[in-house]
């Protein structure tokens, strides 16, 4: 194994962190944040751009599928080049190509300019998402890392309820255009404060360059990710889902072939024989599967059943992201992690998750009994998220963060997608429609127990499994 890789900054100490850290990890909150509300907040300016840019059905489609699918395509790639060329230089140039996308998308004048732009702004959505918790895993000592890593998924959680929000505000005001142009300004300055704060770090064995796995890995993970969001419109046994579907799985086995044999590997495939690894991937997977399925039924609840406009339904989501924030910004759930430990913070967080769920679906048709399903969803995020996170990254080492946070991410994005495909198939399969808020609210009930079903067995997969890891640990522990 190599060296633990060191700061270029020589005031940083590895047994306390960086001394600016936590002023750092603002910084890439910051940069982090913008990427995450354009996850969202076009979804708002549907209406608008159909008029103004006289767009299609799969021109919109194409608007917002560009964005998630060149960045989930990309990740696994971005966070090896971030370990062997540089942190700082990949977060660095993540801003800038952020921002020229911003600024091109907000100034197209056609759908075909403005579907490019978002590509672009993945590419940069790539390199962020990667670096930020790459950065984070860096500058603070270990036993810090579950607080910031809590942080970190708090801006998440702020990113997914703010952008509907955001984005509703700006078109109250501005023309569309300015969703993307309100960019620009906190890129200019994220990119200032990390050239000026952001230590460099980097892998010191400068593994050389791993072209052919970086090719493999983004085409079989965009073709994954395209199957997955063209199946509820086109059926999945159309031509065009089973065509990409088949090229996914042929070009991810031959990634993992080639990444198996390579000498310089831009994924290690021996992270998965390790049960901490795999349990905490398990749940990511599981967790993402169910939320982001539940999550995006829980918007159309809102507005089809409860008679919510979109900034409405919006700010009735949002008690869950605060409860995110209050928990996490306040250390209280990293507290509870060391208290409890991560199987048992993994598993009561995916409880209360589940029961969140459980919650939402049982409740009658006012708003009650989804706010406190939002609130449970809310804690159990609060604690289940930073555990899974940091058991993924504490189980790389620390010269390969980059490599870790781009499965994490790439675990989300798959997760995420699968669980809007799958749950809104279960929806469709009941006949549920939204002209008949009855068999509507039925559909949703059904489609949040599934969702709540996954999240649980995450937790109780992922816990079991890193419980095994620990025992295997101490037992090694006690034989030396």
């Amino acid at each position: 194994m190599s060296t633990v890789p060191q700061s270029q900054d020589p005031t940083r100490s590895q047994d306390q962190g960086h001394p600016r850290r936590w002023l750092i990890l603002g910084v890439i909150c910051l940069a982090q944040l913008t990427v995450l509300l354009d996850n969202t907040v076009l979804n708002v300016a549907i209406p608008s751009l159909t008029v103004e840019l006289d767009a299609t059905t799969s021109d919109i489609q194409w608007m917002i599928n560009a964005y998630s699918l060149v960045q989930s395509g990309l990740l696994l790639t971005a966070g090896g080049a971030a370990d062997r060329y540089g942190r700082k230089k990949l977060l660095t140039a993540g801003l800038a190509l952020f921002g020229i996308g911003s600024l091109a998308a907000g100034l197209a004048d056609t759908a075909g300019q403005l579907v490019a732009a978002r590509a672009g702004m993945g590419i940069g959505g790539a390199l962020l998402l990667t670096t930020t918790l790459a950065v984070a895993m860096q500058i603070f000592a270990p036993e810090e890392q579950p607080r910031a890593i809590g942080v970190w998924s708090a801006v998440n959680a702020l990113g997914f309820a703010c952008g509907p929000l955001i984005g509703g505000l700006m078109l109250d005001h501005f023309w569309w255009g300015a969703i993307f142009l309100v960019n620009l300004p906190v890129a200019a300055l994220g990119l200032a404060a990390v050239v000026a704060l952001v230590p460099e770090s980097k892998n010191p064995q400068g593994d050389r360059p791993d072209l052919p796995g970086a090719l493999l890995s983004t085409v079989g993970m965009a073709s994954l990710v395209f199957a997955i969001i063209s199946g509820p419109g086109h059926g999945w046994t159309s031509g065009r889902v089973l065509a990409a579907a088949g090229t996914a799985a042929v070009v991810l086995g031959a990634f993992a072939y080639w990444e198996n044999r390579v000498p310089h590997p831009m994924l290690d495939l021996h992270f998965f024989r390790d049960r901490r690894f795999t349990g905490a991937v398990a749940g990511a997977v599981l967790i993402t599967f169910g939320m982001g399925g539940a999550l995006f039924l829980l918007t159309q609840h809102l507005q089809f059943v409860l008679g919510y406009g979109p900034l409405e339904a919006g700010l009735r989501t949002a008690p869950l992201a605060l409860a995110v924030v209050v928990l996490n910004f306040s250390g209280l759930s990293a507290k509870w992690t060391t208290a409890l430990g991560t199987p048992v913070s993994i598993a009561l967080g995916m409880a209360l998750m589940s029961g969140g769920l459980v919650s939402i679906a049982l409740a009658p048709g006012g708003y009650a009994g989804t706010l406190a399903g939002l609130l449970l969803i809310g804690a159990g995020c609060a604690v289940a998220n930073p555990a899974m996170a940091h058991a993924i990254m504490s189980a790389i080492p620390r010269e390969k963060a980059g490599a870790g946070a781009g499965i994490n991410g790439t675990l989300a994005e798959f997760g995420n997608g699968l669980g809007v495909a799958v749950l809104g198939a279960v929806l469709a399969a009941g006949g549920a429609a939204p002209s008949s808020a009855r068999e509507f609210s039925d559909g949703v009930s059904s489609s949040l127990f599934v969702g709540a079903a996954a999240v649980l067995l995450g937790g109780v997969l992922a816990a079991a499994l890193l419980r095994r890891a620990e025992r295997a640990d101490s037992e090694m522990a006690v034989a030396r």
